[in-house]
């Protein structure tokens, strides 16, 4: 779940913001942008803030304690298409790579905080608090890779991984590139 939380500085309802997100235990990658910093962000939302857009839809204004937030995240999260769900489809090529509005849809539906990179291909890196968690998460991923018949690109290092996929067949992405993120996903610890 991707989070943009538009603040300024010296704002008490936004440190309430940030603290309720944090203390809701919802897992989002959080983006804060101070409007002080944008003319136009500035003309839009004024003295609105903080405002809390989620997976690109406004969700919240001035107030939001953790248990809102976190109600609003699960409902999020039961009207999105399980991408997990999904089988990943071998690919023999001879279909164009996805574009576009097609690949924002699906960024938007696999959420998480994955940047689709160039229109070619989806990256993300998870942290971990030592080498060893990242290892066995490292492990987690190939197995993943091994089932569904699709292997990403994976980097370890110390604390972190790094999982870049597309379809090399078509040398971008296709859906099925986006059904592996959405069960890697699923499978990294909560943070």
């Amino acid at each position: 779940m991707h989070v943009i939380l538009y603040t300024r500085s010296s704002c008490h309802l936004c440190d309430e913001a940030k603290a309720a997100i944090r203390m809701s235990g919802v897992r989002a990658h959080v983006t804060e942008i101070d409007i002080d910093r944008d003319p136009e962000l500035q003309r839009r939302y004024t003295n609105d803030v903080p405002v809390i857009v989620i997976d690109g839809r406004e969700a919240f204004r001035h107030r939001v304690d953790p248990q809102a937030f976190a109600r609003y995240a699960a409902q999020r999260r039961s009207d999105m298409p399980d991408l997990a769900a999904e089988k990943c489809v071998p690919c023999r090529g001879g279909v164009p790579a996805l574009q576009g509005e097609e690949l924002r849809s699906l960024q938007h539906d696999l959420g998480g905080g994955w940047n689709v990179v160039d229109e070619h291909h989806l990256e993300k890196e998870f942290t971990f608090p030592d080498f060893a968690s990242a290892l066995e998460f490292t492990n987690r991923v190939g197995a993943i890779a091994e089932e569904e018949g699709h292997h990403p690109d994976i980097h370890l290092a110390w604390g972190k991984v790094r999982i870049t996929i597309w379809t090399h067949k078509v040398d971008g992405l296709t859906r099925s590139d986006f059904v592996l993120a959405a069960k890697i996903e699923r499978s990294a610890p909560s943070s």
